[in-house]
């Protein structure tokens, strides 16, 4: 890696074969991936009606200017509102989809103000990156976009801040960068009133909660949360850079001709796998979502949780997050893993965060869980 950025700390080997869960490197070994690529192959690695969607539309036309209407991005749009009175903007990621998020809000309402919370990730451009509350990774490039505030995510005391001259709050549901931190539900809806009570537009970020990750199409809707504007991305072409932002209908006047755009959003390409993936995303198949997840927590609490490296396990669904002790670092487990044929993932607080792919079975799961749990109990023996 002798020409590009260091921007990332990489990890020395190369993955260059990936099918169904199973991911090979470029020495020919084989891992069980718990990442999804951060959550993004929801479904898989060389998954059929994906490839073959994307192969179909490829043999056909990959690009076209957004300055002529689109069947595939109707398609996908009335996939992702289903009978709500709602909009969808295409973009290429969750960085972009908050982008217009924020801009969206703030030309809607007249306002400019808006409320976030510490420790949330919304992306790393100058927008995004102001929504953001982490403090190490906005370092040398202030002055960041103003009027943005903070709150405690989760403490009551956090209602008071919003007030009606805010544009917007924005927050996960689970807080993924931020260490697998869950919404209290009581909290969530607290705030969704008091968003509603004063005329504030509720903005939710389900780039790496949503597409099913939780069970639910959307992390929200185990509340019955009714968010003003929704984001995502990742999961949503199981692969293909795309991402979304949609909205109450009742904010399209703001978002007019010119007013924002994009070269590459909702191209043909992404559009044919990301319905591919809605359609594979039915009833039935949340439905597995929610029983695996059931299966694995029951796992997750009974060996893990007790471990004496763990202090706490965290999540919903297929997310999860196991918050380790000081006595070991999580990268030292990572590592450990992966020599073990286990691909795993890390976040905030010394965290082991865990997104497999949604089509996991649960052997696959229970196998990864055995795992997990020889190598924390042989790292505190070794200390």
């Amino acid at each position: 890696m002798k020409h590009l950025f260091p921007t990332y700390k990489r990890f020395p080997f190369e993955l260059v074969k990936g099918n169904g869960v199973t991911l090979t490197d470029n020495n020919g070994k084989q891992y069980l991936d718990l990442t999804a690529g951060i959550g993004v192959c929801n479904l898989g690695y060389n998954t059929a009606p994906i490839k073959a969607a994307v192969k179909d539309q490829l043999d056909k036309i990959w690009h076209t200017s957004n300055l002529y209407e689109s069947s595939l991005q109707e398609k996908v749009a009335a996939l992702l509102v289903k009978n709500e009175a709602k909009d969808v903007y295409f973009c290429n990621s969750g960085t972009e989809a908050n982008e217009a998020a924020l801009k969206l809000a703030r030309k809607a309402s007249g306002k400019n103000k808006v409320l976030a919370f510490d420790h949330s990730f919304h992306g790393r451009s100058y927008g995004s990156l102001s929504l953001t509350g982490n403090a190490k990774i906005k370092e040398g490039f202030g002055p960041l976009v103003p009027n943005v505030k903070f709150a405690i995510y989760n403490d009551p005391q956090a209602l008071t801040e919003i007030t009606s001259d805010l544009a917007a709050v924005i927050l996960e549901i689970i807080q993924g960068e931020g260490g697998v931190v869950t919404g209290d539900p009581a909290w969530l809806k607290a705030v969704a009133a008091k968003c509603k009570e004063e005329k504030v537009l509720l903005i939710i970020d389900e780039v790496q909660t949503g597409i099913g990750r939780t069970g639910t199409l959307f992390a929200y809707q185990h509340y019955n949360l009714d968010p003003d504007i929704v984001t995502l991305a990742k999961g949503l072409a199981n692969g293909l850079p795309v991402g979304a932002m949609i909205g109450k209908a009742e904010l399209a006047p703001a978002f007019g001709p010119g007013s924002h755009g994009t070269t590459f959003g909702g191209n043909p390409l992404a559009m044919a796998s990301a319905a591919a993936v809605l359609k594979i995303l039915d009833h039935e198949f949340l439905e597995s979502v929610q029983q695996k997840s059931l299966f694995l927590w029951h796992y997750l609490l009974k060996e893990i949780q007790p471990l004496e490296l763990v202090r706490e396990v965290s999540g919903k669904g297929l997310m999860v997050g196991i918050h380790l002790k000081e006595d070991i670092k999580v990268e030292k487990i990572i590592t450990s893993l992966q020599k073990q044929g286990i691909l795993t993932l890390s976040s905030r607080d010394n965290t082991l965060r865990l997104l497999p792919p949604l089509i996991i079975t649960g052997s696959e799961l229970l196998h990864a869980v055995q795992i997990i749990k020889s190598t924390l109990a042989n790292a505190i023996i070794s200390q």
